[in-house]
């Protein structure tokens, strides 16, 4: 019988061994938090299209929302004046990860912490605004992808040259609450005289000023419109696309969604990509990486998109050799 009573009682001392290694076994994985400052509202179009790209990419990954990961959301809808205090609530969740778009947004977060992994989409000359220590050493808390380099903007003053040859003035429209707008302009001036164009800005602090703004510089003839990779510029789109049209401006845009809103041109970087790409990122720095040894990625296609449509309601014919050379064209 002694025997027995041993066996029952190893029985019971292995069972009870094994009974936290079971409960442990069952227990759900770890939520992880990611946050997420964006510049845009919550209801735009362009907003689901990118959120909508991230979480598939998380998908592929293994993060599922609900299951192991839950996302923060701050909108700013374009307006400055929220970034300083969102970048702070957000901080203080402590997540593992936050997710930004564009200067203003990664710059709010990086004054407020300088711990927090920080991944952005759409950064402009990430080491010439400071974000970074250099492109392939990013070396603090941030790292991601970039827009373009400021240069570039002066193609597009090119492309609404070779879509409008009489164009001799140009308006470029400007956002006051983002500093981005100043190099993109200078990158446009200096090929404005060998272009034989003259420039002005336009200002973009409110719906009235833009349309106020875009009549009166469409008084006077042989002129055009370029609207810089901006916030406020993205944020009323629509806007200004309606007032070009209206004043038969040819315009040329950063970005591919102000031509799917109905504008004539863009030359620009995939956005809504990035997102996507962006996932590997967070996935990486959620397994234990750090943002300061990940390099800074350049944007692997830019995209030239043509309306037809649009063209034709302002009396433009685009030349064919531009057509062949587009990614994309609407008609």
């Amino acid at each position: 019988m002694m025997w027995r009573r041993e066996f029952i009682t190893l029985l019971g001392g292995a069972a009870a061994s094994a009974l936290p290694l079971a409960a442990r076994a069952q227990q759900p994985p770890r939520m992880r938090r990611i946050c997420m400052l964006m510049n845009l509202a919550a209801e735009d179009p362009e907003s689901q299209a990118r959120i909508g790209s991230l979480l598939q990419g998380l998908q592929e990954f293994g993060w599922i929302i609900g299951r192991n990961v839950r996302i923060d959301y701050r909108w700013t809808a374009g307006d400055a004046q929220r970034l300083r205090g969102y970048a702070a609530e957000l901080v203080a969740l402590a997540p593992d990860v936050i997710l930004a778009n564009a200067n203003p947004t990664v710059e709010a977060l990086l004054q407020t912490t300088r711990d927090i992994p920080i991944v952005f989409m759409a950064v402009t000359d990430p080491v010439a605004g400071g974000v970074v220590q250099s492109l392939a050493q990013p070396g603090g808390n941030a790292t991601g992808f970039t827009s373009a380099e400021f240069g570039m903007s002066a193609k597009w003053l090119e492309l609404l040259k070779e879509i409008a040859p009489g164009v001799t003035r140009a308006a470029i429209l400007q956002d006051p609450g983002n500093v981005g707008g100043l190099p993109q302009f200078a990158a446009i001036q200096s090929v404005a005289p060998v272009l034989g164009v003259d420039l002005s800005t336009l200002f973009m602090r409110d719906a009235g000023e833009i349309e106020r703004a875009i009549a009166a510089f469409a008084r006077a003839p042989n002129g055009g419109l370029i609207a810089t990779r901006t916030s406020g510029a993205i944020s009323n789109r629509e806007l200004i696309v309606t007032q070009a049209a209206k004043h038969r401006l040819p315009a040329v845009y950063p970005l591919r969604l102000f031509v799917s809103a109905g504008g004539l041109a863009c030359y620009g970087p995939d956005i809504v990509d990035q997102y996507r790409r962006a996932a590997f990122y967070v996935d990486r720095i959620l397994k234990g990486e750090k943002p300061g040894a990940l390099p800074v990625q350049a944007p692997t296609k830019y995209e030239l998109v043509l309306n037809l449509r649009a063209a034709k309601a302002i009396g433009l014919e685009i030349p064919p050799t531009l057509i062949a050379r587009a990614d994309e064209v609407i008609e």
